[in-house]
């Protein structure tokens, strides 16, 4: 009798991509919009848009420190509800003008609510997800992520520039409710909560962050803070080249590229194992991001976008399934909480380093340099996991 394949497109996967898409949705649409309502709203200098930019992704990496240490003692559920409910009430904190210093604390609030709803949700999908098809489940849930990263910008842009502000949060705090709505229907599988040692108890580290997913987490560092260059200034480099038509379908291409690819390297991965995806992915990112440093035409540009999404966007999501498959279950909440409490300082540190490095090197040398520091991670790759992952597998081919 053949025996049934177990299902991944469950209820509970498809609410919690949506409600994730919703979300992402949301902070990328803000994002590529707020340092210019800060600028108009409250004649913002660049210092302070960027503060108000930037300070959500520091609220999020609160909210992610906050989860880590609390999700093993509150409910699932709870948690996620509780999140998504602040989420929607500090989007109504956009409406209330109070100046920009109240502006600024309303983006970090919500920040640290998407902080805490994305990271509950990065496990909850993980523990809905079969053992067997982890690799493949994340990859199609993290398209959720990419088609935010896609589309968000780009409404958000063209929102800026057909329609007013208040009408760009309306639309959020829409999303907002209907991401809560739907979270009631969730339905949260049930996990063994591990009994605190009383050597646990009070503050310690170990109860905020994962150890075992720390060699993933940084590497996904590296590679976000690379990742940055591309979604802080690809803009103003396609300025510099005379492309900035060709740039506002940069991110579609690449949100494309990710909903093509992740299907099969997520299966292969399940099959094979992360390290014949990550290689590859690696040498594909680090090509895409050279190949954007030497761009001089639309068609440059836009293989450039493709690559970077094969790359990146299959680094990204292998990387998150290796960082809770090396966490024992009752730990998966702060191996997800590790894992994109890293990714955030990279994307969130990044755009402000590098902006410091253009004057002195210009876009085309810095995205040289960082397409060779790419490449030069998959060697880092192999020593912090790559080496153990192969040693494991052979480890169990010979018992089998």
């Amino acid at each position: 009798m053949k025996q049934l394949q177990p299902k991944l497109w469950t209820k509970d996967f498809i609410i919690l991509s949506l409600v994730n898409f919703f979300l992402i949705f949301v902070y990328l649409l803000l994002n590529a919009t707020i340092a210019l309502y800060a600028i108009k709203e409250f004649n913002a200098t660049t210092g302070q848009a960027g503060l108000v930019a930037g300070i959500f992704i520091i609220g999020a990496l609160a909210g992610r420190l906050l989860t880590g240490g609390i999700v093993a003692k509150i409910e699932y559920k709870q948690l996620l509800i509780i999140g998504l409910v602040f989420f929607t009430l500090t989007i109504l904190l956009y409406f209330v003008d109070y100046g920009l210093t109240f502006f600024i604390v309303s983006r970090f609030l919500n920040g640290f609510t998407l902080g805490v709803a994305t990271t509950v949700i990065g496990t909850l999908v993980t523990l809905t997800i079969p053992a067997s098809k982890r690799g493949e489940g994340i990859g199609y849930f993290a398209v959720s992520t990419a088609m935010a990263t896609g589309l968000g910008p780009f409404i958000g842009l063209y929102m800026t520039q057909h329609t007013g502000f208040v009408k760009i949060f309306i639309l959020c705090l829409l999303l907002g409710v209907v991401s809560t709505v739907i979270g009631f229907f969730v339905s949260v599988p049930k996990i063994e909560k591990m009994e605190m040692k009383q050597d646990d108890k009070g503050f310690k580290l170990y109860g905020l962050i994962e150890p075992k997913a720390l060699p993933i987490s940084f590497i996904i560092l590296i590679m976000t803070f690379c990742f940055s260059s591309v979604l802080s200034y690809i803009n103003l480099y396609a300025i510099e080249l005379n492309l900035i038509d060709t740039a506002s379908f940069f991110f579609i291409v690449y949100t494309v590229t990710v909903l093509i690819a992740r299907p099969f390297t997520g299966r292969l991965m399940d099959s094979i194992g992360p390290n014949y995806v990550m290689y590859p992915a690696f040498f594909v990112f680090g090509a895409g991001m050279l190949l954007l440093s030497t761009a001089s035409s639309a068609a440059t540009l836009l293989i450039a976008a493709a690559l970077i999404g094969f790359g990146f966007g299959n680094i990204s999501s292998i990387g998150q399934t290796i960082a809770v498959t090396v966490a024992a279950p009752h730990r998966m909440g702060l191996a997800t909480a590790t894992f994109f409490i890293f990714f955030d300082i990279g994307n969130g540190f990044g755009p402000s380093l590098l902006g410091l490095v253009i004057p002195i090197t210009g876009y085309p040398v810095m995205y040289a340099i960082l397409g060779i520091s790419v490449m030069a991670t998959s060697f880092l790759y192999y020593l912090l996991h790559g080496k153990k992952e192969k040693n494991d597998r052979k480890h169990l081919l010979n018992k089998t």
